[in-house]
């Protein structure tokens, strides 16, 4: 594939749109800003994996959660997909630069780490430095450890820190 940039990805709260690395707006159904994140929720018109997203942002932890709603033919073995991100948070306009890595939740079973030679290739041709590929891993060797500590219970990991998160299609867990 080749390194590429950081993808960026803005969240309008004013306008109501989540403006994707590509530039385009999408229309969100349900923004909502608590004290530790923000929440949206919205369609994917013209992707043919999955029609719809929930995701949560949270600047403490640099992570960004969601959930695809995967079309027929198109699921894959996980509950959450998280990407390792910072996060600009504003009254009206949150940024997020994808630090790369990624990591698959499979609720109660596993976490699968994605997207490592992308970070490597990245640093290593200077699209980031050392200092932020460093704090993207160290991110996501916290969060392995501690959805392993947490059975690869995710929302009760996150719920036991103070980041309580509430989704359309997934349960509260107590």
């Amino acid at each position: 594939m080749g390194a590429h940039p950081p993808k960026c990805e803005r969240f309008d709260l004013s306008r109501n749109v989540n403006v994707d690395p590509k530039g385009i707006d999408r229309a969100v159904d349900e923004f909502r800003l608590t004290d530790h994140g923000l929440y949206l929720a919205r369609p994917t018109p013209g992707r043919p994996q999955f029609h719809y997203l929930e995701s949560w942002i949270l600047p403490s932890v640099g992570l960004r959660v969601t959930d695809f709603w995967f079309n027929p033919g198109h699921e894959r073995d996980q509950d959450f997909y998280v990407d390792v991100v910072s996060v600009e948070a504003g009254q009206d306009m949150w940024v997020t630069t994808d630090l790369y890595l990624d990591l698959a939740v499979r609720t109660n079973r596993s976490v699968t780490v994605l997207d490592t030679d992308e970070l490597l290739e990245a640093t290593t041709v200077g699209l980031l430095s050392r200092d932020d590929a460093r704090d993207a891993l160290e991110r996501t060797y916290r969060t392995v450890d501690a959805l392993a500590v947490h059975d690869y219970d995710l929302p009760r990991w996150l719920a036991s820190i103070g980041l309580p998160t509430t989704w359309r299609r997934h349960p509260p867990t107590g």
